[in-house]
């Protein structure tokens, strides 16, 4: 009973502190998952708050960020008036171009490109530079230039070789209206060559003088070796001299001269024109020229009646050579100004309200520019301007009839600029669409 009292008692103090600890060690393990399971909650609540502030000021960012600006692409780049193509009966030779006097070149012929020689077409120069060295007014006889003995040589020399020349003695008193006359209307080579010397000195720095206005007025193919033309060496294109031929009409004094069929001078009397088409349809200058290289040439100036008002056509027909060679260019410019003034007319190239342009932008929305007022000018069918359109920073969302930029237009050379205006209200980026746009 002891005995097994004993090991009772033994087994008893055995097992019990053994369950004893057991059960301690299943509670301290209890306790441990507990608290690493807080510590892992308590971290997580904050990581969550962060994530979520973040969240909202990515959204604010976004929301509040600048929107891709819209872009603008313009419809056309050249406008081209109605009526479809002008054909014209251009020379079958040589070359030719026409134009409407402040809208621009109609259209070219033959080797327009090319320069060739064009005779006493290079007196127009020489008048420019000589009366922009010594201006005159309207009315204004100028200062007093004296026939030298070796401008009556000259003569007397251009005499011989058959030149075109106008009479002179040393000693003679012209004015510079006067000698400018006698360049001009019976087209003397003996009084280029003494305007020339008078002007400059020498005909070299005067031939200098005429290279450099040439370059200032933009004549690139142009070139320029005498004062009169004999030398072949002076060459020009068709587009050239119709811009020189204005550079003449717009100076009044010079425009009076070549519209003179003929004029009386102190020794050579009265003298006449080679332009035998002044004073007939429409016709009032500018010059011709001739001689074996050049062949028949003629710069032009017709004031023709169009809508109510009068529109100079200039043009310039060169090489021609079935005689009587002058008589042959200025049929061929009677032919193409005859031809070219009833398809004249004041049209509207660009209409009030006109779409020129769309607006688009990166979230697809999209709108219409137009032009907030119309322009009308002098055309002919298929006459082409050049356009192009300007628009500064836009912001994401326009309303219609908001100026958003310009439509400039070059008609000859001058340019006319039109307000472009939204046709219609764009609208900017939804939220979602800069949520999800970074």
């Amino acid at each position: 009973m002891s005995g097994g009292s004993g090991l009772s008692g033994l087994a008893g103090m055995g097992g019990g502190p053994g369950r004893g600890r057991h059960r301690g060690r299943h509670r301290r393990h209890g306790y441990g998952a507990t608290s690493m399971g807080g510590a892992a909650v308590g971290l997580a609540v904050p990581l969550v708050v962060v994530l979520v502030v973040c969240a909202v000021i990515f959204g604010v960012v976004q929301v509040l960020r600048s929107a891709p600006a819209p872009t603008v692409r313009a419809d056309e780049t050249v406008f081209t008036a109605a009526g479809g193509h002008l054909s014209l009966p251009w020379p079958t030779q040589g070359s030719a171009a026409i134009a409407v006097a402040g809208t621009g070149l109609v259209g070219t012929a033959g080797s327009s490109s090319t320069p060739q020689p064009i005779a006493s077409i290079t007196k127009l120069m020489t008048a420019l530079v000589v009366i922009h060295d010594h201006p005159l007014g309207v009315g204004e006889p100028g200062p007093t230039i004296t026939i030298t003995p070796a401008d009556a040589a000259t003569y007397q020399s251009d005499v011989a070789t058959q030149q075109s020349v106008v009479a002179v003695t040393a000693g003679e008193h012209l004015t510079e209206v006067q000698a400018l006359e006698a360049m001009l209307v019976p087209s003397g080579n003996n009084m280029a060559t003494a305007l020339a010397i008078w002007d400059a000195g020498s005909v070299s720095a005067f031939v200098a003088k005429m290279n450099a206005r040439a370059a200032a007025m933009g004549l690139t193919r142009t070139h320029f070796a005498g004062p009169s033309g004999l030398n072949p060496a002076s060459v020009s294109t068709a587009p050239d001299l119709i811009r020189l031929g204005e550079a003449v009409m717009a100076n009044p004094v010079l425009a009076s001269m070549v519209g003179m069929a003929q004029v009386t001078l102190p020794v050579a009397g009265t003298v006449y024109n080679y332009d035998y088409n002044l004073g007939h349809n429409g016709f009032i200058g500018i010059k011709t020229g001739s001689d074996g290289q050049a062949g028949g040439c003629f710069l032009f100036d017709a004031a023709e009646p169009v809508g109510g008002t009068t529109v100079h056509i200039i043009g310039a027909v060169l090489g021609q050579q079935t005689p009587p060679i002058i008589q042959t260019a200025e049929s061929d410019a009677t032919s193409l100004v005859q031809a070219l003034q009833p398809h004249l007319a004041q049209r509207p190239l660009v209409t009030k309200g006109q779409k020129v342009a769309e607006v688009t932008t990166a979230w697809g929305a999209s709108a219409t520019v137009v032009a907030a007022q119309g322009f009308t000018t002098m055309t002919w069918p298929g006459m082409q301007v050049p356009t192009d359109v300007t628009v500064g920073h836009l912001p994401p969302s326009l309303r219609r009839g908001q100026q958003i930029g310009t439509l400039r237009l070059d008609v000859g050379g001058t340019t006319h600029d039109i307000p472009l205006v939204m046709g219609a209200n764009l609208g900017g980026p939804s939220i979602g669409y800069k949520l999800t746009n970074v």
